[in-house]
């Protein structure tokens, strides 16, 4: 795995790109000179582990033969900013699952856990600095 990153302007807006050609801008806050022209580096963490974790819950469904009609995954950060580094202490994943049958919920609630607790490399990385919970909803 691959990727690179370059500066596009004079602050800190950057472009990164991985080895399949995709594109992914950031940029600082602008509380520090940044203008809001991409992600920052932390928000990308946390659409890390809702990417990471919304693969998993697909596809342990699937692999039960259960679809989702929708995955809307909710991620919310808690830092600390008086600390540097200013890691992230919470995190709190909140998966909106739809288009599934009564008796088809609790292996979505299993899939979630599996996801969170076994199989994303995202959260798993996370896990040794931050408290990483979850909850599913239904719609």
């Amino acid at each position: 795995m691959k990727v690179h990153v370059k500066r596009i302007d004079n602050d800190f807006h950057m472009e990164a790109v991985n080895d399949s050609g995709n594109v992914v801008h950031m940029d600082g806050n602008p509380a520090i000179g940044g203008h809001n022209l991409g992600a920052r580096p932390m928000q990308l963490l946390l659409m890390g582990v809702g990417g990471c974790s919304s693969i998993d819950v697909i596809s342990i469904l699937r692999k039960q033969r259960v679809e989702l009609s929708t995955i809307d995954v909710e991620i919310t950060g808690d830092r600390d900013p008086a600390e540097v580094p200013a890691l992230f202490k919470k995190i709190h994943v909140i998966f909106k699952l739809g288009g599934l049958e009564e008796d088809q919920k609790q292996k979505a609630l299993k899939a979630a856990a599996l996801s969170m607790e076994k199989y994303c490399s995202v959260s798993k990385m996370l896990e040794n600095t931050a408290e990483i919970t979850h909850e599913v909803q239904f719609t």
